[in-house]
């Protein structure tokens, strides 16, 4: 087209479906000061993978005057934008689903469906298979017991810092790791693989479209996975029990 290339825009490794990305709001911003009247890309879900964001970007483009082409496509209009927009979202929306399948046949084969508590490591001979990490065991246990003998998580935290004790990911303990969010079974003290019990699809997680940043929302106990892993148990329930009770009696008191 006989057309001069000013400037290169790109967000490496960052969802389609998040527009606040810095590569796309700088190429914003460049559009709004008449940096260039022509942006070309090699197909528009790589702009935007939503229908709002894909329009948006349309009706701003056009009062700038500037175009838009793709390498697929050739120059896009308003129509063209609505409905290759809609086809992106589409593919977000079947992947996820494809997704959460893919990870249901995990969980129901007693294996992780992502992420490693702490307490276990992977198997290296059995793909997303755990076992009992020993040393860490000892740590879960002794929080456990810890807790039900009246110290609080932020104590418990405090004294394993001051002994040097790492946490999860190698991470400093906080409070907030031991206590958690009993309703979304997130924390130590609430994490059910402890006692054998694995539970998946507790929460689901939607994205926030203006911040693009993701929310955890509690899913109902009917939509929820529940596997029994007895060789992944670390507490007695006897240990467990004197853990829940002492949570709800403090519920009680704050309440």
């Amino acid at each position: 087209h006989g057309w001069r290339i000013v400037d290169v825009f790109s967000d490496r490794a960052i969802s389609g479906a998040n527009s606040n990305r810095p590569g796309y709001m700088a190429m914003q911003e460049a559009g709004r000061a008449g940096a260039f009247d022509v942006i070309l890309a090699e197909s528009l879900d790589r702009l935007s993978r939503r229908v709002a964001d894909v329009a948006a970007l349309h009706d701003e483009l056009t009062f700038n005057r500037v175009a838009l082409h793709t390498v697929a496509t050739g120059e896009v209009t308003a129509l063209l934008a609505g409905v290759i927009g809609a086809v992106g979202q589409k593919y977000l929306i079947d992947l996820k689903e494809k997704t959460k399948r893919g990870l249901l046949g995990r969980v129901l084969d007693g294996k992780s469906g992502g992420g490693l508590a702490f307490g276990y490591r992977l198997k290296s001979e059995d793909r997303g298979a755990r076992e009992i990490e020993r040393g860490e065991a000892r740590i879960v246990e002794r929080i456990f017991r810890d807790f039900a003998a009246g110290h609080s998580p932020r104590a418990i935290a405090k004294a394993l810092n001051t002994e040097g004790v790492r946490g999860p990911g190698g991470r400093t303990w906080r409070d907030t790791m031991i206590r958690g969010q009993r309703d979304r079974g997130t924390g130590v003290l609430n994490n059910e693989l402890y006692i054998g019990r694995l539970v998946w699809n507790r929460c689901s997680y939607v994205k926030d479209p203006q911040t693009g940043r993701r929310q955890a929302r509690p899913n109902p106990p009917n939509s929820w996975e529940i596997m029994e892993v007895p060789e992944l148990r670390i507490i007695d329930d006897t240990l467990w029990d004197a853990v829940k009770a002492r949570q709800q009696s403090l519920l009680r008191t704050m309440g």
